[in-house]
């Protein structure tokens, strides 16, 4: 199998409610240039992949609202490979829809999977890492996850706890998946932490699309029934096919639908400077910080007596900031939040929207 059959499919349908004012419905964070690099997140996760697949092989499944969004940023790709979903679904209904179109159009197609909203600092390791995920896939019937080294004892994420024993006989560093676990109370994260089988799990999937549309068939049948009943991939109909029966598909995610009963599973552990940016907090803590550990983003910022906040804007408007410590203060859609960062996860009760 070549690379020629590498394909990548960027899921891009969420809407970011955590990132408000920036994020809203109409434009949520993963079209914006959230780090200020002149690249929006979507824009930075086809990047990193350039070395890995042809654009002609780049699928995005996104929304029907965001479809001109996605057409307008990734001019690369051909318009026939932006997927719409008629209304949210969760990830496996996603993954079995663009599994069952890539495969009408190549049945050797090896697959990564990932969302449009990470961070990777380091993407010659990221490359490295993908390459040899897809070698690995490529001969064998395995379903494989990236698992993330753990940094801090974070209780936002899932974790993969590794089998240390078992290395895979074709790639030393991929290891057999032990157990899935839910998102940990802090002391229960505390002990992952000091246990190096444990991983953070990245949401980022590698698998050959056989494998995984016989996975469905086994593990959720109600729902690889429907994407079998379509014969109308690739054509004028297909969307009329799609929005008449995706809504049909169980609200659930591909983790409880496949991951946690399949038997051929692996993690490759890796350590590439990942972040989901899943809060603004994440993003003051990627960012880099002057001597009172502030944030800046925006193009005429002035603070005083400041600490440990993130500024954040995307517009002209000047900002000045005088006394605050460890707060955000962002300005996007002409509405402004000023929120303490201990008090993040309330940001959607705060804007009513």
């Amino acid at each position: 199998m070549s690379c020629m059959n590498n394909h990548l499919v960027i899921m891009a349908g969420g809407v970011g409610s955590r990132f408000w004012p920036m994020s809203t419905k109409e434009c949520p964070k993963q079209f914006i240039d959230v780090l200020g690099v002149g690249r929006s997140l979507l824009q930075l996760t086809f990047d990193r992949f350039k070395e890995i697949c042809s654009p002609a092989n780049v699928w995005v499944v996104t929304n029907k609202s965001y479809v001109d969004i996605v057409k307008q940023q990734l001019p690369e790709i051909p318009e026939g490979n932006i997927l719409c979903e008629p209304c949210r679904r969760n990830t496996a209904p996603c993954i079995a829809y663009v599994s069952w179109r890539i495969k009408s159009v190549d049945p050797c197609a090896n697959i990564v999977v990932s969302p449009s909203d990470h961070i990777v600092t380091n993407v010659k390791e990221f490359e490295r890492v993908i390459k040899g995920s897809l070698d690995f896939t490529a001969n064998s019937d395995a379903i494989l996850t990236l698992g993330m080294k753990p940094t801090r004892p974070e209780t936002g994420y899932g974790y993969i706890q590794a089998d240390m024993s078992l290395p895979s006989s074709a790639n030393k560093e991929i290891l057999r998946v032990s157990s899935f676990r839910e998102k940990p109370c802090l002391q229960i994260a505390r002990e992952y932490i000091k246990d190096s089988s444990f991983h953070w799990n990245a949401g980022i999937f590698v698998w050959n699309v056989n494998t995984i549309v016989k996975a469905f068939r086994e593990f959720c049948p109600s729902i690889s029934d429907i994407f079998e009943s379509i014969d109308a991939y690739g054509t004028d109909k297909e969307q009329d096919e799609i929005d008449r029966k995706f809504p049909m598909c169980d609200n659930i995610s591909v983790d409880y639908a496949i991951m946690e009963k399949a038997k051929d599973i692996f993690v490759y552990p890796a350590d590439f400077g990942w972040s989901d940016l899943g809060t603004w907090g994440s993003l003051l803590q990627l960012s880099p910080k002057d001597a009172d550990g502030n944030s800046i983003i925006g193009s005429d910022v002035s603070l005083f007596d400041t600490h440990n906040c993130i500024v954040h804007t995307l517009g002209d408007n000047k900002i000045v900031v005088q006394g605050l410590d460890g707060y955000i203060v962002a300005e996007g859609k002409g509405k402004i939040l000023i929120c303490k960062l201990s008090e993040e996860q309330r940001i959607k009760e705060f804007s009513g929207e």
